[in-house]
């Protein structure tokens, strides 16, 4: 299936996103911020000429009242797709002001995407130079070690990105004794993946744990751009036991390498900046014209292609608009 010509589809559908939710930065508000994405998404998406399942959204169908999981989205003649998205990556961010909000959006083929459940995973992420380097069965020294050596640095040099959350805390420890270099972020693993392939990010190693959803997502950019993931679930509580015995997982030591998560042969994905971050600017607002930075990444070539849109608002965004996202301001 060659699913090149739906590239400028999904980045239209994480531009529009993007601006919804931008409004909201500095707000305090990350549930209007994240509503506002998956709303402009939403809308977005009848125009999209996919039959397209979500397999990673926003949750269960009585969780999420649009993008949940197994809802159908597109105009149902086309590629039958599935879906996985992010509608806002960072809410918490955006409604501080903060750096790095993203939203996001992974497509391909039916069975594309490992079904993950809302539970949480241990994942190691690295960048081209590094796959093959990395094995969960292995402790994160040694994993530390190689992904070094991959990179032509010392231990001491290497910069690994972790979300700063008390179930973090013992690989943060272990990262210290060894002398690497630690950036300590508060939300925003599929970013953090990314940015493990971009030189200009300083970031070599994505470690820790975080979502399964953002897992996926990260699988499926990494795929485009040649990196690496490998996940485990690690679930915390009752509830999330439930959550994979009820989708049939029941093997909790099984490793999810890369095609496990995301398969390889057509994907795309695209992201688009909210606030600025470390390899894409936010929403800028110029006069009439809103400005976004955007990326989209195809799996089968492993082009990328840096967008940057210039959306007049009044004709794009105006009272008599088909797609208004804006509309409630």
């Amino acid at each position: 299936m060659n699913l090149r010509n739906l590239a400028l589809d999904t980045v239209r559908l994480t531009e529009l996103a993007a601006i919804a939710s931008s409004r909201y930065m500095g707000w305090g508000d990350k549930d209007a911020a994240d509503q506002a994405a998956v709303d402009a998404m939403r809308e977005m998406f009848q125009y999209v000429p996919v039959d397209g399942t979500v397999v990673i959204g926003e949750g269960q169908k009585d969780q999420a009242p649009m993008l949940y999981i197994g809802e159908s989205v597109g105009t149902g003649e086309g590629p039958e797709v599935d879906i996985a998205v992010d509608p806002l990556e960072g809410t918490t961010i955006v409604a501080k002001g903060g750096a790095g909000a993203l939203c996001v959006l992974g497509l391909g083929p039916r069975g594309s995407f490992l079904h993950a459940p809302d539970v949480y995973m241990m994942k190691i992420a690295v960048g081209p130079k590094a796959r093959g380097k990395i094995d969960l069965e292995d402790d994160l020294e040694t994993n530390v070690r190689r992904v070094a050596r991959a990179n032509d640095k010392s231990v001491e040099t290497l910069t690994c990105v972790l979300l700063e959350r008390p179930r973090n805390e013992d690989f943060i420890s272990t990262l210290r004794g060894l002398g690497c270099r630690i950036k300590l972020i508060e939300h925003g693993d599929v970013s953090a993946a990314l940015a493990t392939c971009m030189p200009e990010s300083g970031i070599d190693m994505l470690i820790g744990i975080g979502n399964s959803a953002e897992g996926v997502l990260s699988a499926a950019a990494l795929q485009c751009f040649g990196g690496d993931i490998q996940g485990r679930f690690n679930p915390i509580g009752e509830d999330q036991y439930e959550r994979l015995e009820d989708m049939g997982y029941t093997d909790y030591e099984k490793i999810f390498k890369i095609g496990d998560l995301a398969k390889p042969e057509e994907l795309l994905f695209a992201c688009t900046g909210v606030t600025d971050g470390d390899f894409l600017d936010g929403v800028r607002y110029d006069g009439e014209e809103i400005i976004t930075h955007s990326m989209v990444l195809r799996s089968s070539s492993k082009t990328r292609r840096q967008v940057v849109g210039y959306h007049r608002e009044e004709e794009k965004f105006g009272p008599d608009a088909d797609v208004n996202p804006l509309r409630q301001f």
